[in-house]
């Protein structure tokens, strides 16, 4: 597996995210609360740039003028159709069978590391977008 580093974690900073240039894939990295999450920037309905959507979540039941998020800022929304995908396991919230790809990242020393790939040791530096 090779890891790719596409910046530093503090150019990223909770509730914000960026997308970047892997190895030909756009790729959207999100900080959620302080942890880092990666995913495919291609919604699998029809190929939008899911990370163009808006990121929100999901409401829990509630009183009337109350509401209540779960996985709040945790969700993002394609802007094309409105599928909705976890952005921490790139699942869709519909259905569980369709999913985009999501990454593992890694921090080391503050630079934000996306692993893609197998068999591949030697760390590589990505173009930021």
């Amino acid at each position: 597996m090779a890891v790719h580093y596409v910046g530093n974690a503090a150019d990223i900073p909770e509730g914000s995210f960026r997308t970047v240039d892997v190895s030909g894939r756009s790729i959207g990295v999100y900080n959620i609360k302080g942890e880092y999450y990666a995913i495919h920037n291609y919604c699998p309905h029809q190929g939008a740039k899911l990370c163009k959507g808006p990121v929100c979540g999901t409401m829990l039941a509630s009183d009337v003028y109350e509401y209540i998020y779960g996985k709040d800022r945790e969700i993002v929304r394609c802007p094309w159709h409105g599928w909705e995908f976890d952005i921490k396991t790139g699942k869709s919230l519909f259905d569980g069978k369709v999913r985009t790809r999501s990454y593992p990242v890694r921090i080391e020393e503050g630079r934000i590391g996306i692993v893609i790939g197998r068999n591949e040791e030697e760390p590589v530096t990505a173009d930021k977008k």
